[in-house]
């Protein structure tokens, strides 16, 4: 476990928007296993481990992977319903606020994890284009995995028509320091917007936010914004809405590099420490616990809290491609829900707390069989009927 200290980045790291080299390094992981990497039980150990840090860009304002010298691995995740669901909900939001033209041209900037609102977007009959320009771009959390942060965002601006709309749906940033989230930081994951940074390189780069809406997933933690082009007849003033976030996220403390490193440290301190004691005391009352979702996130969860497949015995997962492997450093074994509702564990750790309904339904025999799910961000909490 890394000590609260002030740190700044190693030399060579330079902001991903502007180029500076003016930053605090606010999250210290330390040596972490890749996120994306997976396992199969007879690899050879010891798993590669690589410094895991984020850094807060004094220019910006932009929260950030300091380096990533991991190789992307394949993307073997399930779209969950939750997503589906918020999906159905920025459409209906954006069509409400008259953003989205039926027949226009659109353009997608996807999640490599997957994420497109191409089905939601079918009815509107959009015609989707690879190049040229689009009168709608539509980036779901697309962005965040470009580590040149300026190039991507002026790839997209190039593309927009002079009358065209930018939606962008992002992680909030904000939420992951204020629900201490700190395990949200991952390799591949380059940028970690708040609604001040994101906004003050749009308008950077000539681009004016109209609009703002706030939704529940991610511990109210999802955000999508709308931009248009300075001076045309979308572009204007800024608006109302965005100007209120601006305002509440900055009154957290997204904008001070020492409110971050604080909050975000004591965040991590915390949640390690409760699923120690969470696991210790199963451990004691001679009760066997496992997980579900192997999620990139999980992996530095379980390594920082030194949990091993002593702790918990396997970890159910909806993606088939992960069957079989394992999670890196710690080796637990990867199985289907089929498997873990079989094996009729009396803990079920739920690691994508947005999962709970959708798990619930599909697996009730997790509770038939006496069994318990459990939350485990920020802590552990056991979920009864």
């Amino acid at each position: 476990m890394r000590s609260l200290h002030t740190s700044e980045p190693e030399t060579s790291w330079r902001d991903r928007w502007s180029g500076q080299a003016d930053g605090t390094v606010v999250l210290d992981l330390g040596d972490q296993p890749a996120s994306d990497y997976f396992p199969h039980p007879t690899d050879t150990l010891p798993d590669p481990r690589y410094p895991m840090r984020m850094v807060f860009a004094h220019g910006s304002g932009l929260l950030q992977l300091e380096a990533d010298p991991t190789t992307p691995e394949e993307v073997m995740g399930v779209e969950p319903a939750a997503l589906v669901h918020q999906a159905e909900l920025c459409v209906a939001d954006a069509t409400a606020a008259g953003l989205i033209r039926p027949g226009s041209r659109v353009l997608h900037y996807p999640s490599p994890h997957g994420g497109s609102w191409r089905p939601q977007l079918e009815p509107f009959h959009l015609t989707e284009v690879t190049n040229g320009t689009a009168d709608l771009i539509v980036d779901v959390h697309g962005m965040m995995h470009a580590a040149d942060q300026q190039a991507a965002f002026r790839e997209r601006l190039d593309a927009l028509a002079d009358d065209g709309v930018m939606l962008f749906m992002i992680h909030n940033a904000s939420a992951i320091v204020r629900e201490g989230m700190w395990n949200a930081l991952k390799n591949g994951h380059f940028a970690y917007y708040t609604t001040p940074s994101l906004v003050r390189m749009a308008h950077e780069i000539g681009l004016v936010a109209i609009g703002a809406w706030s939704y529940p997933l991610y511990n109210n933690g999802t955000t999508m914004l709308a931009f248009a082009r300075r001076g045309s007849s979308r572009g204007g003033e800024q608006a109302p809405s965005v100007t209120e976030l601006i305002a509440e996220e900055t009154a957290i403390g997204v904008l001070d590099p020492e409110r971050l490193q604080t909050s975000l440290h004591t965040s991590m301190v915390d949640s390690v420490s409760a699923i120690r004691e969470y696991l210790e005391q199963a451990a004691s009352l001679g009760l066997t616990v496992a997980g579900y979702g192997a999620a990139s996130r999980t992996a530095a969860l379980l390594s920082s809290a030194n949990v091993t497949s002593d702790d918990i015995v396997m970890i159910a997962d909806a993606s088939t491609a992960k069957h079989g492997r394992t999670m890196p450093g710690s080796r637990i074994p990867i199985v289907s829900p089929e498997d873990l509702v079989a094996a009729q564990p009396d803990r079920v750790l739920l690691f994508v707390s947005d999962l709970l309904p959708e798990v619930r339904n599909s697996l009730p025999g997790i509770e038939a069989n006496g069994g318990t799910w459990v939350i485990v961000d920020p802590r552990p909490t056991e979920i009864r009927a």
